[in-house]
C-alpha cells in the first residue's frame, strides 16, 4: 500500500498547491472561519467515508476513514485558522481578506491533508484499522479549538495522534522531530493596580498607581531569574503597561499585561504562584488593591518518547526522493494547542522545514512576509503518509 500512496501523492501535487493558494486567499480568523470550513466539507462530498461537521460547536469537521480491517484508531491532525495580519508579500495569489493572513502555514497544513486524506479513503480497504481526520479551528486563539473538538467525544476511541507544523528551519526535503516536553505551555495574565490619583506637586495626598506598577514588573522578573531551576525553561513577559494620563496628575490605576511560558505543568504552576504572590504583595507595600486575571490557556506539548522513537525510524528509513533528511531538533519556544490532544492521548507533533529556495534568512511563521516552499506540502504528505503506513505495518 504505500508505494501506491506515494504515487498517488506525487500526482496531486499540483492540487495541494492550488487548494492551499485558494485557502491563502482567503484567510480567516480563528473562531470566524465558516467559509474554509464550508470549503473543507464541499470537498469530502460524495466520497465513503463520515464527516461530522461543527464539531464542539465551532468549524471543526472530522472525517472518519473506516479501514477493511479492525485495527487501532488515529488521529491526523490540521488547522485552518489564520491571524490578523497584514500581508506583506508579493505573491500572486496574495490574502484577498485586508488585515487577515495565512502567516502560520495553517494553509499548508490544511492542503496536504485533504489531499492525503482522499488518498487514504480511495485505499482504505487496505488499512487495518480507522484514521480520523481532525480539521481544526481556532489554533492561534485561547482557549483554542482543539478543546472543542475534544469535547465532542467524537475522539475518545483514539489510540494514537499526529500532527505536523511547517516552519521554515530548513530547506524543503528536511523532517525535524524532537521527543519529551518540546513546545512551552502558555498563560495570559492581566492587572489592574487601583490606586488614589492625585495632583503631581503633592504626591503625599495620592497613591500613585504607576510606582507600584512598576514594581511589579521588576519584581515578576525575578521569578524566572531567582525562583526557577537554572535547569528550567520559563520566561514572563510583560507585554502592556496602560498608565497614559497626563504630565502632571499621578494616575489611580494602570493595567499591565503579560505572557507566561513554561516548558513543563510544575514550572507553569510555579510561575502562577509567584505572580499571585507578588500581586498581593504589592497591595501591601504601596497600600492599593490588585485585580490579578490569570489564565492558563495551553498546556506543555509532550511528545510521546516511545511514537516519536517510532516516527524517527520510520521516516530515517523511508527511501524517498523527496525525503532527503530526518533529524533531531532543540525544543522550540512557541506554543501550539495541539498540547491538548497530548495531554489526552500519546501523541507526536514533528516539523516539516519550508524555506523558500534561495532564501538564506527566511520570515519565521506570524511575520507579515512569511512564505513557504510549496514542495513542502509533498514531503508533509509523505512524510504522514510514511508514519500511517509504518504504523500500521502496511
Amino acid at each position: 500500500m504505500k508505494s501506491k500512496l506515494m504515487q498517488m501523492l506525487e500526482e496531486r501535487k499540483e492540487e495541494m498547491i492550488e487548494i492551499r493558494r485558494y485557502l491563502h486567499e482567503h484567510p480567516e480568523l480563528s473562531f470566524e472561519e465558516e467559509n474554509t470550513s464550508r470549503y473543507i466539507e464541499e470537498f469530502y462530498k460524495g466520497k465513503d467515508v463520515k464527516v461530522d461537521r461543527k464539531v464542539g460547536g465551532g468549524n471543526g469537521l472530522i472525517v472518519t476513514i473506516t479501514g477493511g480491517k479492525p485495527g487501532k484508531t488515529i488521529g491526523l491532525r490540521a488547522d485552518f485558522d489564520a491571524l490578523p495580519i497584514f500581508e506583506e508579500t508579493d505573491v500572486p495569489f496574495k490574502s484577498k481578506n485586508p488585515g487577515v493572513m495565512h502567516a502560520c502555514a495553517h494553509d499548508g497544513h490544511t492542503a496536504y491533508l485533504m489531499v492525503l486524506a482522499d488518498c487514504l479513503i480511495q485505499l482504505k480497504d487496505e488499512i487495518p484499522g480507522t484514521i480520523k481526520i481532525i480539521h481544526q479551528p481556532a489554533e492561534e486563539v485561547p482557549p483554542g479549538g482543539a478543546i472543542g473538538m475534544i469535547e465532542s467525544g467524537l475522539l475518545d476511541d483514539l489510540d494514537n495522534i499526529f500532527g505536523i507544523h511547517l516552519l521554515p528551519m530548513g530547506p524543503s526535503g528536511v523532517v525535524g522531530y524532537n521527543s519529551g516536553y518540546v513546545f512551552p505551555g502558555r498563560a495570559y495574565f492581566k492587572l489592574k493596580v487601583q490606586g488614589v490619583g492625585g495632583h503631581g506637586s503633592s504626591p503625599h495626598l495620592a497613591n500613585d498607581a504607576i510606582v507600584a506598577g512598576a514594581h511589579f514588573v521588576t519584581a515578576v522578573q525575578t521569578v524566572v531569574s531567582r525562583r526557577l531551576n537554572p535547569f528550567d525553561m520559563g520566561v514572563v513577559t510583560i507585554g502592556s503597561f496602560d498608565g497614559k494620563g497626563t504630565f502632571n496628575v499621578i494616575k489611580d490605576s494602570v493595567e499591565i499585561e503579560g505572557d507566561v511560558r513554561a516548558m513543563t505543568d510544575e514550572t507553569r504552576t510555579l510561575i502562577e504562584t509567584e505572580i499571585r504572590r507578588i500581586s498581593r504583595g504589592i497591595e501591601e507595600e504601596f497600600n492599593v488593591t490588585c485585580e490579578l486575571t490569570y489564565t492558563p490557556d495551553y498546556p506543555p506539548l509532550y511528545n510521546n518518547p516511545e511514537l516519536t522513537e517510532m516516527v524517527a525510524e520510520v521516516l530515517k528509513n523511508a527511501i524517498d526522493k523527496d525525503i532527503t533528511e530526518v533529524r533531531e531538533f532543540p525544543k522550540l519556544s512557541p506554543s501550539e494547542d495541539f498540547a491538548h490532544y497530548a495531554k489526552k492521548f500519546p501523541a507526536c507533533f514533528f516539523y516539516i522545514c519550508c524555506t523558500p529556495k534561495g532564501v538564506e534568512k527566511p520570515y519565521f511563521n506570524h511575520h507579515p512576509k512569511f512564505n513557504i516552499d510549496e514542495d513542502a506540502l509533498l514531503v508533509a504528505a509523505k512524510a504522514v503518509g510514511q508514519v500511517v503506513c509504518g504504523y500500521y505495518g502496511i
